[in-house]
């Protein structure tokens, strides 16, 4: 399954890759949902460093479920000889479909390490992490960035100093690194880096329903987006996001089809942790119930449940109180914090 981002089918529409959540049992339910929707997943990021240094934990989670395919491993880190190194391994036991390098990472324990973001105040060394990967993989390569640390011009000529190193595609959130995720994302600001290159470049934040992906693609002229909390409780975003570009009714999630979800990405989420996936998954369950006034009176018994079967206990009752065919309660919230 060959990924080629010049040729893929405009809009590009993919999954954003987001610590702790895009692992392989929510890509997997995130793909199942799609109703055939072309969909790329960006897989959550794992350090160059650690998969250098052959750790297990991370290994596994580059590990890659032919459901999940085609499929885009993200990766951070600042040296570039560990950084191709660590492509180079997981290329060997795994074969992505493509590299992300994650340069927009704005959380402290990542930049400190002058990873992530950081790397936009150092645009040589950035270049030279994308040309040492070039040479050892023979996949896409793509590169996740801000607006800039805290100056939102500062992306024009860190896109282009990327593209002239040899990225195949961009993509651009929103928002600066000191603004982290407060405020609004500037979708026009991102569109003045797709006019200045001419690689691919995808527009992300602050997309949170599929009515949106419209909005962020008219201002920024982008060839696609990159979803990331508005897929968190609701997978069936992408379902959505078809039938809008395509003039459909759009897909109603109704509460018998959110907890047939849950109870799927529950069993995934089991099946890569083992026993320890329930209470892994507790994150999950708090944004699939994000909103609902009704969640209170069981959220505590959710939490607390270790194993499978407690929280099929919880389940059952928690259906028995709710009409099956219910769609209301289930609005996408707008989640941007202020």
């Amino acid at each position: 399954m060959r990924l080629d981002w010049t040729t893929h089918s405009r809009p590009i529409i993919a999954l954003s890759p987001m610590a702790d959540m895009t692992d392989s049992a929510f890509c997997r339910v995130v793909k199942e949902v799609t109703n055939g929707a072309p969909l790329v997943v960006f897989r959550e990021m794992v350090s160059a460093e650690a998969v250098v240094r052959k750790n297990d934990k991370t290994l596994g989670m580059t590990a890659i479920h032919v459901e999940e395919r085609p499929l885009v491993q993200q990766i951070f880190g600042s040296d570039p000889a560990t950084m191709a190194e660590a492509c180079r391994i997981i290329a060997a036991e795994h074969n992505p479909e493509g590299f992300d390098i994650n340069m927009g990472c704005p959380v402290y324990k990542i930049v400190h390490n002058f990873n992530g973001a950081a790397l936009m105040n150092e645009p040589k060394l950035a270049g030279d992490i994308v040309r040492a990967m070039k040479k050892v993989i023979n996949v896409p390569l793509s590169v996740k960035i801000r607006l800039g640390w805290d100056d939102k011009t500062q992306c024009i000529e860190f896109a282009k100093a990327l593209e002239d190193a040899g990225a195949d595609l961009l993509t651009v959130h929103g928002r600066t690194k000191m603004q982290g995720y407060s405020g609004v994302a500037d979708w026009e600001a991102v569109g003045r880096v797709k006019s200045a290159v001419a690689i691919p470049v995808l527009c992300n934040g602050d997309i949170h329903t599929a009515e949106k992906v419209k909005d962020a693609l008219a201002q920024s002229k982008c060839d696609g987006v990159l979803i990331a909390r508005g897929a968190l409780g609701n997978p069936w975003i992408f379902r959505q996001i078809n039938d809008v570009l395509n003039g459909h009714e759009l897909f109603a999630v109704t509460f018998a089809e959110r907890m047939r979800i849950v109870r799927r990405h529950l069993a995934l989420h089991v099946e890569q942790y083992g026993d320890h996936g329930v209470p892994l998954f507790r994150k999950h369950l708090s944004w699939y119930f994000k909103g609902m006034p009704s969640m209170k009176m069981y959220k505590d018994d959710m939490m607390k449940a270790a194993t499978v079967d407690e929280l099929n206990t919880v389940f059952v009752r928690f259906e028995t109180d709710h009409d099956a065919n219910d769609v209301t309660t289930f609005r996408p919230i707008l989640l941007t914090k202020k």
